[in-house]
């Protein structure tokens, strides 16, 4: 059973404040080895994996090659082994994600019906962030036409919708919920 907190967990904890550049070794490292046909698992593989991606790296200097690459090596060769590579994607986000909410900055998204120019972006950004007291923020805009006017922001788990077809949803929502209560009502019923 493969439990991703712990693999993020482990990484982060041993590399401690070095964790950055070690995420940014493993994603370095990630794609060409997505790119390596056939099924990669089990200890040969890793190991073969292994010495294939200490020979691309030799190229580097030693010393720019620290102990956040010969870890991010390690970590990829043990997710090879215990056939876990195929979650490495789900595992790092969760550790870019952990990573930034340890630093304190908010990861959102916002939904919008039509393209929003910077200024309103950047007015947003601010106001989340005076709100929140966030050390940053992080955000991804997406275009949502079925949104119809507005926007619908994700923070975390948190979802502010402030969209047109929010509002008309929430009036649905409410002339339904009153009819059902005046059916009830109703003299003779």
């Amino acid at each position: 059973m493969f439990h991703g907190d712990r693999w993020v967990n482990a990484f982060i904890n041993v590399l401690g404040e070095n964790a950055d550049a070690g995420l940014a070794c493993l994603k370095a490292l990630t794609p060409p080895v997505k790119t390596i046909p056939g099924e990669l698992f089990g200890r040969s593989a890793a190991a073969k994996l292994e010495k294939l991606l200490r020979e691309s790296v030799s190229a580097v200097p030693a010393a720019e090659i620290g102990k956040e690459m010969e870890y991010a090596i390690r970590f990829i060769c043990m997710l090879v082994e215990k056939n876990f590579f195929r979650r490495i994607d789900s595992v790092l986000q969760k550790i870019e994600n952990t990573l930034d909410e340890k630093k304190g900055i908010l990861d959102i998204t916002a939904e919008t019906a039509s393209p929003i120019d910077s200024g309103f972006e950047e007015n947003l950004r601010r106001m989340i962030k005076e709100r929140t007291g966030a050390a940053g923020i992080k955000m991804e805009t997406r275009l949502v036409p079925e949104l119809l006017g507005g926007y619908r922001l994700h923070i975390g788990g948190l979802c502010i919708d402030a969209s047109l077809k929010g509002q008309l949803e929430k009036m649905t929502a409410d002339l339904m919920a009153s009819a059902k209560m005046s059916v009830v009502s109703a003299p003779g019923s």
